[in-house]
């Protein structure tokens, strides 16, 4: 038993031993490592934030989260309950805002819609009713309904929505009531909306119901203006809609020409005349195919006959003449702009075209240069992203690269742990680049000193004994060349040839970029040595295993005896020297049997 005992006694003790010598070792090769890079910091990467504390359970064994609040409300269908939000509920208790922003408020651009709707209304149709016996006692009590109903929209808008709409005054956002007020009740906006409500509506009692007498309802045309100036900031597709404006104007120059000329031909007597309108058929179409005729002057028309004809037909003439090349003019402008895009893809394809046929590049390469223009535009709609961001300001572009490429750059294992505003200044340093089916992205033996990530497509990593072996096949979101970022001391080589697989569009981080950034953020700059230096050997390793020959070696072996010092100690073996030479001659018989 003492036996047994001791020997177990010595077991534990020996473990113990061994133990404290493998943590002994591990020490010293921190120590010594540390010694020689004085950059290496602690094996301790960036800590991880702690989980957020969870929520104690309530006395009755649930937590306070898992219990339906009161406010809401579920509805039991079959073996299932749905959550539903109370709309009756929550309209009942709506709260109009007290300060609405013009520029981003999308109810308010609504609203606009049904101010615009009023306008229209009276622009369209007091003209109609003024010249086509379309207003009768049998329907005006119709008539008189919509417009007051307009009148109500038009009232609705100075009392509610203008006064609360949110202004700039030295560069703060005003939300205060009072301030709100006053502001619109100084600015023209207000000065237009009353007179366009002058009550000329009373008249109706002595002159009867003239539609003219509610012109004034067509100076809100402030509100016309702002609200294309809001919708087109919404659309993706703002051009259509100022083509289809641009259209409405033509259409509502004829519009207001017919009813001129029904009421010119009423003057002179439907009838009367070849000139005028003979009351024969639908007599807005009509006249106002007579409107297109003369405002395009397309000719065909019955000479006028009388002195207030040969008037009204000069001024007609005149106008249309104006009124269309102005219009023709515009929709060239709207048109231009909207294809400003196309013109310059095409103005640079044609011009790179021209240059190519100029130094007679061959044929192969100018219809690959021909592929790259036509993916890129159709692919991005534009060749070089950083000419249309180069505009705005540098915080509105580092919101955008955030939301582009954050989710892609995060995941990088290089990057993890580093400085978050680091991560955003390398956002607006990365540069998208299109490459082509069987281009190659990087070869091997070259110097890295691009980082890529994948936006779009697919590569694949060449190698084997030919080099065209697919060793493998990276995807959208893979990154690949980190390692050259950070490499120095020749160990910044490409490895393997990476060719595109079809179409690859491809985020570039160039190196001088990332060593910019770095300056401002040491502690960045030590982590990611750290994790290069861990990467490279994780590489390097099954190399050191195999002991190839081309490892350096920690002690080189000595150099051969040359020759002639050889033949001297031979000549000295065979005299059977015992001076200089034979201590010589022994001391390099040891320093033999050490290297052996």
């Amino acid at each position: 038993r003492v036996g047994s005992a001791t020997s177990l006694s010595s077991a534990v003790v020996s473990s113990r031993l061994q133990e404290l010598v493998r943590l002994f070792r591990d020490r010293t090769e921190k120590v010594k490592e540390k010694l020689i890079d004085s950059d290496i910091t602690s094996d301790e990467e960036s800590p991880v934030p702690s989980p957020a504390a969870a929520p104690l359970p309530a006395p009755g064994g649930e937590l306070e989260g898992d219990k339906p609040s009161g406010d809401d409300h579920y509805c039991e269908m079959l073996c299932c309950t749905f959550k539903h939000r109370p709309w009756l509920g929550r309209l009942k208790s709506y709260k109009f805002p007290s300060s609405i922003d013009p520029l981003t408020n999308l109810m308010y651009v609504l609203w606009l819609f049904f101010v615009v709707m009023a306008w229209n209304w009276n622009c369209w149709l007091i003209p109609v009713r003024w010249a086509f016996p379309y207003q009768t006692a049998a329907n005006i009590h119709y008539w008189l309904l919509v417009d007051y109903l307009c009148d109500l929209i038009y009232l609705l808008d100075i009392l509610i929505f203008q006064t609360r709409l949110q202004f700039v005054q030295g560069g703060d956002i005003i939300t205060d009531k009072k301030a709100m007020k006053e502001n619109y009740m100084r600015s023209q906006r207000f000065k237009m909306d009353v007179l366009c409500l002058l009550p000329l509506d009373f008249f109706y009692f002595k002159v009867g119901v003239n539609p003219l007498l509610r012109f004034p309802r067509c100076l809100k045309y402030m509100a016309f203006f702002e609200f294309n100036s809001r919708l087109e900031a919404i659309l993706t597709k703002a051009y259509i809609y100022r083509v289809i404006r641009t259209t409405a104007y033509l259409l509502y120059s004829l519009h207001v020409n017919s009813c001129l000329y029904y009421w010119a031909s009423a003057y002179e007597g439907l009838g009367s005349t070849t000139w005028v309108y003979d009351g024969e058929g639908n007599s807005y179409i009509r006249c106002y195919y007579w409107a297109v005729k003369t405002l395009i002057t397309i000719g065909g028309l019955p000479d006028p006959k009388t002195l207030f004809e040969i008037v009204f037909q000069l001024l007609n003439y005149f106008t249309g003449v104006f009124a269309f090349s102005v219009m023709i003019g515009q929709m060239r402008d709207v048109v231009g702009a909207a294809t400003a895009g196309q013109t310059y893809y095409r103005s640079c394809m044609d011009s790179t075209i021209k240059y190519m046929n100029f130094y007679k590049i061959p044929r192969a390469v100018q219809n690959r240069v021909k592929t790259w223009y036509e993916y890129t535009w159709h692919s991005q709609g534009m060749l070089d992203e950083s000419e249309l961001l180069v505009q705005l300001p540098d915080k509105m572009r580092l919101d955008i690269a955030i939301d582009v490429n954050y989710n892609i750059v995060s995941k990088v294992a290089l990057f993890q742990g580093c400085d978050r505003q680091m991560i955003f200044d390398m956002l607006k340093r990365l540069r998208s680049v299109v490459y082509l089916p069987n281009d190659y992205v990087c070869k091997k033996g070259e110097i890295g000193r691009e980082m890529y990530i994948i936006q779009a497509g697919q590569v694949q990593v060449l190698g084997g004994p030919d080099g065209k072996s697919v060793l493998v096949t990276l995807k959208a979101g893979s990154v690949f060349g980190e390692i050259s970022l950070l490499a120095a001391g020749g160990g910044n080589r490409r490895t393997a040839n990476v060719v595109a697989h079809g179409f690859a569009n491809l985020f570039i981080l160039e190196k001088k970029d990332l060593n910019e950034i770095l300056v401002h953020y040491p502690e960045s700059q030590k982590l990611l040595r750290k994790k290069a230096k861990k990467m490279l050997k994780s590489n390097n390793k099954p190399k050191e295993e195999k002991g190839g020959p081309g490892d350096p070696l920690i002690i080189p072996p000595k150099a051969d005896t040359p020759k002639l010092l050889r033949a001297a100690l031979a000549a000295t073996g065979r005299t059977g020297g015992k001076g200089a030479m034979g201590r010589l001659r022994w001391r390099l018989r040891e320093l033999r049997a050490m290297q052996q």
